[in-house]
């Protein structure tokens, strides 16, 4: 038996663009329109009820941008009262909510204009946050500001797979270095309405997606490779930003390693995903063992898997949950963790295919169906141990 922190997060995480029906305002519309999505704008309350049966004490989801302002001159007050009733639905069910302001998407109005590399994106970034945060201090403690910058970056500005499709390493830094000021700027915002507000401090932090690079032998061109891709990938972001001192804790998305050489033999005998990805429970605690230098606490925002074998999915969070006690038993404080996702959703430039929820979706009838890994997973929430 591993027994957790007493006051442990336990839940999941959705974000808007992957559930929510229509989203016509937003970018990704216009390059891979979600449709009806999951329908999780109309059945948050039904599919938040699903997470309170299952013993989930926390709950991360995003903010379209979009909807909540479509044209750059127009907030739509409607819709952020929409959110309002998304974090009230959540305390109600005594949820703790975890709102993440940008998750890769953002309002087509901005995208026409450059994106990020608008010089006034971070103004009206800021506007957005300030609108948002004070409408809804009150009722978060916890902000995540953007979600996996160097992922959205790699996929947008160097694959080019992802909009705004460019592959320009000149745009990738352009946009990195724009990101980083954007954060810390909005990190700042944050604490400043909550102090005006007279309200407790928040917690803020990014969703840093960390991704582990081992090395199978002892080549030093292998090792070099391992020891650049670690650092610029998971480490120089995370440097910068606590240089800076603009995380209140790390908020770490973690889901699959990278192994060099990439013929090694030994590399048939590790699992993969439906998606292909390698399953290493153990690189996580690796990378936890690494950002424990920060001396900040850690919170583990999404984990998951995308399998048609539930029992795989079940084995997936028993190991990962597993070597998170371990990292805990080692002096990290770790605050919670978070599966991805809550519901099944749309994968980005995926599409519906991969199947990373605890809940199963019908995307014909909408009908959610809980799945035996979700059932498993509830006994370690209710109890607080595995």
């Amino acid at each position: 038996m591993y027994e957790f922190p007493k006051g442990f997060f336990w839940g999941s995480a959705t974000s808007s663009f992957q559930v929510e029906e229509n989203n016509i305002y937003s970018d990704w519309w216009q390059f891979m329109p979600s449709g009806s999505a999951t329908k999780h704008y109309e059945f948050y309350k039904e599919d938040f009820d699903l997470a309170k049966a299952l013993h989930h004490n926390a709950h991360r989801f995003s903010i379209e941008w979009a909807r909540v302002q479509p044209q750059e001159d127009n907030f739509n007050e409607k819709e952020i009262k929409h959110y309002k009733d998304v974090v009230s639905a959540l305390r109600e069910r005594n949820i703790e909510p975890i709102v993440t302001l940008n998750h890769f998407t953002l309002p087509n109005w901005l995208a026409k204009t450059g994106g990020w590399l608008n010089k006034k994106s971070v103004f009206y970034f800021l506007r957005y946050v300030e609108k948002v945060v004070s409408y809804l201090a009150k009722d978060v403690k916890f902000w995540i500001t953007i979600n996996e910058p160097m992922v959205y970056i790699y996929y947008g500005y160097i694959r080019g797979i992802w909009p705004p499709q460019e592959k320009s390493l000149f745009k990738a830094i352009k946009v990195y270095k724009r990101l980083i000021s954007l954060h810390i700027k909005t990190y700042h915002l944050i604490h400043k309405i909550y102090k005006e507000k007279n309200l407790e401090f928040p917690f803020v932090s990014i969703a840093k997606h960390l991704h582990g690079f081992f090395c199978l032998n002892n080549n030093p061109y292998y090792r070099f490779i391992q020891n650049f891709k670690d650092y610029f990938f998971n480490f120089m972001l995370l440097d910068i930003l606590v240089k800076n001192k603009s995380l209140d804790f790390i908020g770490i998305n973690y889901y699959t390693s990278e192994f060099l050489p990439k013929n090694h033999p030994e590399l048939k005998k590790i699992p993969k995903s439906d998606l292909g990805w390698f399953i290493y429970p153990e690189g996580l605690y690796t990378l936890l063992l690494k950002i424990k230098r920060y001396n900040l606490d850690v919170f583990i925002l999404e984990n998951g898997i995308s399998t048609s074998d539930d029992n795989m999915r079940w084995d997936f969070i028993y190991e990962h949950l597993k070597y998170i006690h371990q990292a805990i038993e080692n002096g990290i404080n770790i605050l919670g963790y978070l599966y991805w996702s809550l519901i099944d959703n749309f994968e980005w430039e995926k599409g519906f295919g991969p199947r990373f929820g605890l809940i199963e979706v019908d995307y014909a009838t909408f009908k959610r169906k809980i799945r035996e890994s979700a059932k498993k997973f509830s006994l370690v929430c209710k109890n607080n141990c595995l």
